[in-house]
């Protein structure tokens, strides 16, 4: 969990369905990453990773857990890391104490993993238990499977788990015998298909993967056969180069569906494997121009390439095939495509804990997810493609990589092994006759160095048929990536100082917000007039969307003498702890001064907030970090007042506070902010009577209309920008169920930044009169002195 900077357990974190069947409480991360640290060199961490894998890590939890991620990412883990450990015994330096102990591990994981096998078809459940290696009976979720699920298993690559071969073979009876394409999922006891849909993306892409590298690590004919068999009806009816596109398996030239999916970005790498080179560079180039247009792969694109699903969990399919072509073709067009992976990665993904997944490729935010795969796969397919020969300690060609990159030996290609089952298939439909057996040799395929370039200009053109953006060579001694709107500070001099190179000025207005104003003549080169024109694009979008997700006001109700309830002042409401819009009843307490005041350290006057709700001031740290500290002190609620002397709600639009970037889901009491002028007649109330109840109730009774205005987002670069007006508070991707920014908090004195509110011409605010609005205070102080002697009159006549 990068933002919260902890680790993920199953069921001490709240449930994200079917992402947390991967785990098992049995350490997945380190598991899975076990072979990466041989890999970079990092042997002595990888002896410790194995010692605490033997002694900490328990196989027999009694929870419920997705049989595929389970086979890839622990059982391949765990040989992966056999692999590594015997190599390195075998070297004489390290590792001299290992036994095989995780091989036996593994043994024992796949034990576990067995009982999932036992169905009438042989196709096995989606999810087991690990426990149930003493039951008789797998824990059956659903009829339906996900055959990707299925071949997978045969990545043990252990001839004597009949179970795994077996379904594998059932599938292949299973296919579409005139198309020769297997459908999406099916129904593990009739054998029937439940999706007809058949592509080389979710769903299916492990199938195909694993039928070629199950002829290479095990030498069976047999695999290699299925795969061409299957390759040549991929080639046939799916590949549109250079899109991959769904097609139904009994009606194969009929699309099945108009968007792809981020899992096939690893077919280009499999047919590098198959030595089928030039489809290859086409489906990598249209992945990589749909890369460059939103920064990372979308989890579903569109087949004019617009984003389908916004998500990007880090995956490391497409890094994969980049690798395996610059493999085979040496073309250094390759390391600038890797470049860019990592450039973005390192730009939009680095967080202080790792590398977080993206929520929205559109708006930059984060979800607070860094799967193992990242560790294990990406980390691997960057590092070889950039390595030299002498950054490595062992030879990769002696292995294979699995589905999750565990590296298998080569060598199990000469072990003995029984022949493939005779009835298997006929020898007829076998017939691989026009099938090349080797992999060519790609300087012979492609004499003209300028050929690849001739198949990559037309998809890029196809792709970005907007303004393509240009190649980014960042300054010499800049050092650092252009500033996302997110991330910006208005306090932060290293902020400011980007957005001068950027050309963006900054105005500071007399409500405490401030304006941002670009002129890409002042930029310092062309490249940062770029990077400030999207900063711009990416405040206004910030914006926009801010003003769409606008929660309602709040109402803050003085009910205690002599105000009796006469009093409501409109707040704002907070974006993390209790939300009072689903209580009927509110809250009600009397208010107290939190100390210190900005609520900002651990309070002295805890035994007088217990119970009260707390008033604090704006400013110094980050609300979330207030909310905590007053909830420590046990008060039933806080209350923020704005410390931008003259501020009001009847001025300035809604202020809603947001958390602090980590998870605040231990926040469990409701906040509010209140401007200045509001702020004060609370103050005020206190401190002439002391004792101050008020009714917190969920949402104000009376709303205000909100204008919204229209926005121009066209730019030259002769006219400035559309002034981006912000207020002087964080501007931070906050997670939450829609993938949408929202505001935080900042003072000048915070390591924080700024919440938009758009405003592309604005108006000169008229300058606040501190005297008139102290003499307000005191008029409303005179009205209720008057109310109160009325009040006590007429309890005196009854």
């Amino acid at each position: 969990m990068p933002l919260t900077c902890r680790g993920r357990v199953r069921g001490q974190e709240p449930s994200r369905g079917d992402v947390d069947d991967a785990l098992g409480k049995f350490s997945l991360t380190l598991i899975d990453t076990l072979d990466t640290l041989v890999l970079l060199n990092k042997t002595t961490e990888f002896e410790e990773a194995v010692r605490r894998v033997l002694r900490d890590v328990r196989l027999d939890n009694d929870i419920v857990v997705s049989v595929f991620e389970t086979n890839i990412r622990v059982l391949g883990g765990l040989l992966g890391g056999h692999s590594m450990a015997v190599m390195l015994k075998d070297t004489g330096y390290h590792m001299q104490w290992y036994q095989d102990e995780l091989l036996h591990m593994a043994k024992d994981v796949g034990l576990r993993l067995l009982p999932a096998f036992n169905t009438s078809s042989g196709l096995p459940y989606p999810r087991v238990s690990p426990q149930t290696i003493h039951k008789t009976t797998a824990v059956g979720i659903c009829p339906d499977h996900i055959h990707s699920c299925v071949h997978t298993h045969t990545a043990t690559v252990f001839r004597s788990l009949v179970h795994a071969r077996r379904a594998l073979d059932f599938l292949w009876e299973k296919r579409q015998r005139n198309s020769n394409l297997v459908g999406t999922t099916i129904n593990i006891h009739s054998g029937e298909w439940v999706r007809r849909d058949s592509g080389v993306g979710a769903g299916i892409d492990s199938y195909y993967e694993y039928l070629l590298k199950a002829y290479i690590l095990l030498g069976d004919d047999l695999f290699l056969q299925r795969f061409n068999i299957h390759y040549a009806s991929i080639m046939k009816y799916i590949s549109q180069p250079p899109l991959l596109l769904d097609v139904h398996i009994h009606k194969p030239l009929l699309p099945a569906r108009t968007w792809m999916d981020s899992l096939l970005a690893f077919f280009p790498g499999l047919q590098v494997l198959k030595g089928d080179i030039r489809p290859a560079i086409e489906t990598h180039e249209m992945l990589y121009q749909v890369t460059k247009k939103h920064n990372f792969l979308p989890e579903a694109f569109t087949t004019d390439f617009r984003v389908h699903w916004a998500q990007h969990p880090l995956r490391p399919e497409f890094a994969e095939s980049t690798y395996f072509l610059y493999k085979a073709t040496k073309d250094p067009y390759y390391l600038e495509v890797g470049r860019t992976v990592l450039d973005n990665l390192n730009r939009f993904a680095r967080v202080p804990c790792g590398f977080a997944a993206m929520k929205d490729v559109r708006t930059g935010s984060h979800e607070d997810r860094m799967d193992s795969f990242f560790l294990a796969e990406m980390f691997k397919y960057l590092f070889l493609l950039f390595a030299e020969e002498e950054d490595l300690t062992f030879n990769v060609e002696d292995y294979i990589f699995t589905t999750e990159a565990h590296l298998l030996p080569l060598s199990l290609s000469t072990a003995p092994h029984a022949p493939s089952p005779a009835n298997a298939t006929s020898e007829e439909e076998l017939d691989d006759s026009n099938f090349d057996w080797t992999c060519p040799n790609t300087r012979l395929l492609f004499p003209d160095p300028a050929f690849p370039r001739n198949l990559r200009d037309p998809i890029r053109s196809a792709v970005d048929k907007s303004c393509p953006r240009p190649a980014i060579h960042r300054e010499p001694g800049m050092g650092r990536p252009p500033l996302r709107a997110q991330d910006f500070m208005a306090n932060n001099p290293d902020h400011l100082e980007l957005l001068r190179r950027m050309g963006v000025s900054l105005i500071h207005l007399k409500d405490g917000r401030v304006q941002l104003v670009q002129h890409a003549t002042q930029a310092v080169s062309a490249v940062a007039a770029e990077d400030g024109m999207r900063f711009m694009q990416e405040m206004m979008e910030l914006s926009s969307q801010q003003q769409k997700e606008q929660l309602p006001p709040r109402a803050v109700q003085i009910v205690s003498h002599p105000f009796f309830g006469r009093v409501v002042l409109t707040s704002g409401p907070a974006q993390f702890g209790t939300d009072l819009s689903k209580s009927i009843m509110g809250v009600r307490g009397f208010v107290t001064v939190a100390e210190p005041y900005s609520g900002c350290a651990e309070l002295s006057n805890a035994a007088f907030v217990q119970g009260r709700i707390a008033l604090l001031q704006r400013g110094q740290c980050m609300f979330a970090e207030k909310a905590r500290h007053i909830m420590k002190a046990g008060a039933i609620g806080g209350i923020v007042i704005d410390d931008n002397e003259g501020s009001s709600s009847d001025t300035a639009p809604l202020f809603q506070m947001a958390g602090d970037g980590r998870n605040t889901d231990d926040v469990t009491l409701p906040l509010l902010f209140l401007f200045y002028k509001e702020g004060n007649i609370l103050l005020e109330a206190l401190k002439e009577y002391r004792e101050v109840e008020i009714h917190w109730r969920g949402q104000l009774d009376i709303r205000r209309d909100v204008q919204e205005e229209e926005e121009d987002c066209s730019t030259d670069q002769t006219s400035p920008v559309p002034a981006a007006t912000l207020d002087q508070s964080h501007v931070r991707t906050v997670e939450q169920d829609e993938s949408a920014p929202h505001n935080e908090e900042v003072t000048p004195e915070e390591d924080v930044g700024p919440a938009i509110k758009r405003n592309p011409e604005p108006e000169e605010e008229p300058e606040v009169d501190k005297d008139s609005s102290r003499k307000s205070v005191e008029a409303m102080m005179a009205d209720w002195r008057e109310d109160l002697e009325a009040f006590q009159q007429m309890e005196d006549e009854l």
